[in-house]
């Protein structure tokens, strides 16, 4: 038997449902720049009424948004979360922070869904957003010359 086939695969409806339900909560950094592309993110606009999309947040430390964060994305730091919020509960609100090895994306997914919102989470944050080649925005300049961002969690 082999190593990769010592637990045995699911069935396709089991693996179709568990696959299913796991882009439930994640969105990847590809689909994410289409969208970019096409108009399809609210970039911050997220007044009452608007049901299209979604909004990217970014919930690292005010410091780690200056430093770099993905164009359109608003700030809401996981640990400063307010209990009441004045975000549209039309829209998906998709979380990201420094890679997979930080997990602040993660707390304030869970944060926002507390408190009524749906959400999703970016897979790899902002460094797989800029490993694949995409551009950051940052108070000191635009484009893609941030070399390493530092996470602020």
């Amino acid at each position: 038997m082999t190593n990769a086939l010592r637990f045995p695969a699911a069935d396709p409806q089991a693996a179709a449902a568990h696959f299913a339900a796991e882009l439930a909560f994640e969105a990847d950094p590809d689909d994410v720049y289409r969208d970019l592309q096409e108009g399809n993110i609210q970039e911050g606009n997220i007044q009452e009424g608007n049901t299209r999309g979604y909004v990217l947040v970014e919930t690292r430390a005010p410091e780690a948004f200056a430093q770099a964060r993905i164009p359109g994305a608003i700030n809401l730091p996981y640990r400063d979360l307010p209990e009441q919020l004045d975000l549209d509960p039309g829209l998906v609100y998709i979380c990201y922070c420094e890679s997979f090895q930080c997990n602040a994306a993660t707390k304030g997914a869970l944060a926002l869904a507390q408190r009524g919102y749906r959400v999703k989470r970016l897979s790899g944050g902002i460094t797989a957003w800029r490993e694949a080649g995409y551009p950051v925005e940052s108070d000191q300049l635009v484009g893609a010359g941030v070399s390493k961002v530092a996470c602020h969690c």
